[in-house]
């Protein structure tokens, strides 16, 4: 007999009744029946219940073994009877009475409750994370993400792409997110930097004359966390592709990505490919965002015309005061009640926003104060656009769209979600396409870089040569696209910039001259100036991916040893000083930050 285990604690089944087995595991939880125990010994393939006799000599020692104790246990298979099988349980239907019992390992008064999972301080959980990962819940996230890692690696290996690392050292890059620097110990005063994605590594392995590249990446960002980013570090399906258009990048990795979603889908519907593909300003006009909640069927509208002119002064005056201003309705079928609109009301003031105005439709009038001021013919032909019923309500926001759009994509998912017409049983993916090239950087009071500034400009070259001004610049368009999925951004893409010519040209607008483009991305432009073919790909987020098919709201459920909201990894204390001979071997003094009090 094997020294620790015939079988796992998941594998017993009716079949193997009368059999001697060996079993090792965790103590899970204990009940005391009327004298006889009844333990759940637990391991990473399930449960195993064990009945234990008062006549046994170790009886005693079962009672008082604590919770998470690793013992072994040599016993019979036998059938349990049939008012207490547990239907529940692979193994529901035998347990083992127990012959023989020994501890392997005992534990002490547990941190952290495993059995039950109550819901217990974040940083207990991050610093005995080998005591939450024990949990079913999080120990299902887990084994989930390698299915799904396994699953995206056979379905991208099926489509041609190969497997190739990049490097973690590498330089830093001016673009994106904070980088995390790596000082050089045989180069004095130099650093690395960990890459905040293998973007110009991919881009030269086309240029190598591979012709399919995937990888699951590291990639490194000094960012501060959300619930649906990490601090530090993540994973993404990284890949890219030759000689392809933008339609060749979303047939290779759209079939991945919805065959990956449907596999681990459960009853949760998928759609089906083709994904629809959004327009960047459409994405924004109709749903305020550009990772629109597509499972949510409201879609806003520009009203302008109705209150241009109107008896609402408040609304008329806003749209005389400047050209660029609107008026934007967001419909709320079924919401046709004073209670549910004074209700988004506040709503929208506690978001910052004077409120939100709105109407009632009944069934011959149309009610609220907006319909009061603007009269029945402009109401009627309001809610006429927005095709509203009796019964219905909308909600009205004025002013410059950037000011009020975040507020009302918010109000868009909450209407949906408070009206119950959002499906939550879907997974609805879609592509964003046609991205701004550049943007405009308000701090800065100039054009900057939008996305991904190694992105073909729609048009090339002549379309950046004939932007003069800032408004011409802004309105150009990049090869660039996101998909998205519930209101998450899964991953970006773009169609490269593989001429030197263009991408000087660039990075010219953006007010980056050609020396920092050859100071920077010197080993790309001159790869680019050897014959470059031309390229495209995408990454997508794999927490991202395997929180949504997990049905959570916080990436560090998905992720097995993740870093709090501070940054800080609370199991193993990093970051933490370095010693004075750490310090001395790559050159670095460490100088205490200037705090007010020094000031």
């Amino acid at each position: 007999m094997h020294a620790y285990r015939t079988h796992h604690c998941g594998e017993l089944r009716k079949s193997d009744v009368g059999q001697p087995v060996r079993l090792s595991g965790w103590v899970h939880r204990k009940r005391d029946h009327g004298g006889l125990l009844f333990v759940d010994l637990r391991d990473h393939y399930g449960l195993t219940q064990l009945v234990v006799e008062p006549e046994m000599p170790f009886f005693a020692d079962v009672e008082h073994i604590r919770q998470e104790s690793v013992i072994l246990v040599d016993g019979k298979v036998v059938a349990r009877d049939a008012e207490v099988v547990n239907p529940n349980l692979p193994t529901g239907e035998v347990e083992i009475r127990i012959e023989r019992f020994e501890v392997l390992s005992e534990a002490e008064e547990l941190p952290l409750p495993v059995f039950g999972e109550p819901d217990y301080p974040e940083d207990i959980r991050m610093k005995h994370r080998y005591l939450d990962l024990r949990r079913d819940t999080l120990h299902a996230n887990i084994m989930l993400r390698s299915a799904v890692t396994s699953e995206i690696r056979r379905g991208m290996e099926a489509k041609g792409f190969t497997d190739f690392h990049t490097p973690i050292l590498t330089a830093s890059s001016p673009e994106g997110a904070r980088d995390f620097l790596v000082p050089s110990r045989l180069h004095p005063g130099k650093f690395y930097a960990l890459p905040q994605a293998p973007q110009v590594f991919k881009q030269l392995i086309m240029v190598s004359g591979f012709d399919r590249y995937y990888q699951i990446a590291p990639c490194f960002r000094d960012e501060d966390a959300r619930a649906d980013r990490s601090a530090g570090e993540f994973y993404q399906l990284d890949m890219e592709m030759s000689f392809v258009e933008r339609q060749d990048v979303f047939d290779a990795v759209g079939p991945v990505t919805r065959d990956t979603f449907a596999k681990f889908a459960g009853d949760r519907s998928v759609t089906v490919y083709p994904f629809p593909m959004i327009p960047f300003d459409v994405a924004m006009l109709k749903y305020g965002t550009d990772k629109p909640d597509l499972r949510c069927p409201i879609e806003m509208h520009v009203v302008s015309d109705h209150f241009r002119g109107s008896g609402f002064k408040v609304f008329a005056s806003i749209l005389e005061s400047d050209p660029r201003h609107e008026i934007r309705a967001i419909p709320a079928p079924g919401g046709g009640s004073r209670a549910f609109c004074d209700r988004m009301n506040s709503w929208a003031q506690k978001q910052g926003l004077p409120g939100m105005g709105y109407m009632i439709f009944a069934e011959d009038e149309v009610k609220g104060p907006l319909a009061k001021n603007i009269g029945p013919e402009r109401s009627a032909a309001v809610r006429d656009q927005l095709g509203m019923k009796p019964g219905d309500a909308a909600f009205f926001l004025a002013g410059k769209p950037k000011d009020f759009v975040a507020v009302a994509a918010k109000a868009r998912v909450l209407i949906g979600e408070e009206l119950e017409i959002t499906n939550k049983d879907r997974f609805e993916l879609a592509w964003i396409i046609d991205f701004p090239m550049y943007e405009w950087d308000e701090e800065k009071k100039k054009v900057e870089f939008g996305h991904n500034p190694f992105s073909m400009p729609q048009g090339g070259l002549q379309a950046l040569e004939a932007a003069h001004t800032d408004e011409d610049k802004l309105a150009i368009k990049a090869f660039q696209y996101d998909l998205v999925c519930n209101g998450y951004e899964l991953g970006s893409g773009a169609i490269r910039n593989h001429r030197p010519d263009i991408m000087v040209r660039a990075f010219e607008i953006a007010g980056y001259g050609p020396e920092v483009v050859e100071d920077k991305f010197g080993g790309m432009l001159n790869a680019f100036k050897y014959g470059a073919p031309p390229h495209g790909g995408c990454a997508l987020g794999l927490e991202r991916i395997v929180m949504l098919l997990c049905n959570q709201e916080n990436i560090r459920e998905v992720t097995m040893f993740p870093m709090n909201q501070q940054a800080e990894d609370l199991l193993l204390g990093a970051p933490a000083p370095a010693g004075p001979e750490q310090l001395k071997d790559v050159h670095i003094r460490v100088v205490r930050p200037i705090t007010e009090t020094d000031a």
